[in-house]
């Protein structure tokens, strides 16, 4: 438990991540103003991070407003299985995003390594498709760090660290989408 709340100290410290946090919330911010959508996407435990930040965006964050579009990119059984058995599991986010994302919306990809092939090959029809993209990885940011728009690396190189942090700082972000759009003294 120690070592969980030093990574997170050293997360809240470091007003790299934090300025990249607002910026990446005034990105979703904006895209929700104009109609347009925020996706996430991941595996494994990623693909939960995905879906739980998806929600908070959907139903409510801190308190009760209208909902925002948000998707995750990892819960429809159906389109999963048949991209990973027509295309292959390489394939799984990026004919999603082909297929999904629009000039305007913001794409996150988590990724623990930031190496994440299907993440990376999303992550690059998202930027041909015009969104704006944001990677979720750990601290050396992996080969995500340079096809993104915004990498916010976590200050460790252990899984389950990379993880808390990536849900710290997503609800860093859903916070600061929720006041940003429905403010509340």
């Amino acid at each position: 438990m120690a070592e969980s709340i030093v990574v997170k100290q050293r997360l809240v410290e470091d007003p790299r991540i934090l300025d990249q946090a607002l910026d990446v919330a005034q990105r979703c911010a904006q895209a929700c103003r104009e109609g347009n959508k925020v996706l996430f996407m991941g595996n494994g435990g990623s693909a939960a991070d995905a879906q739980h930040l998806a929600g908070e965006f959907v139903s409510r964050f801190n308190y009760d407003r209208p909902g925002l579009a948000s998707f995750a990119l990892t819960v429809d059984t159906s389109v999963l299985t048949a991209i990973g058995n027509d295309y292959g599991y390489d394939k799984l986010f990026e004919r999603q995003v082909q297929a999904c994302a629009r000039s305007g919306d913001v794409v996150v990809g988590l990724s623990t390594s930031g190496n994440s092939v299907n993440v990376i090959k999303g992550l690059d029809m998202a930027r041909v498709m015009g969104a704006y993209t944001v990677g979720m990885t750990g601290e050396s940011g992996g080969q995500m760090k340079d096809k993104v728009d915004a990498c916010l690396c976590m200050p460790s190189r252990q899984t389950p660290r990379i993880q808390e942090c990536h849900i710290l700082i997503g609800h860093v972000i859903c916070g600061l989408v929720e006041q940003i759009m429905f403010p509340k003294d």
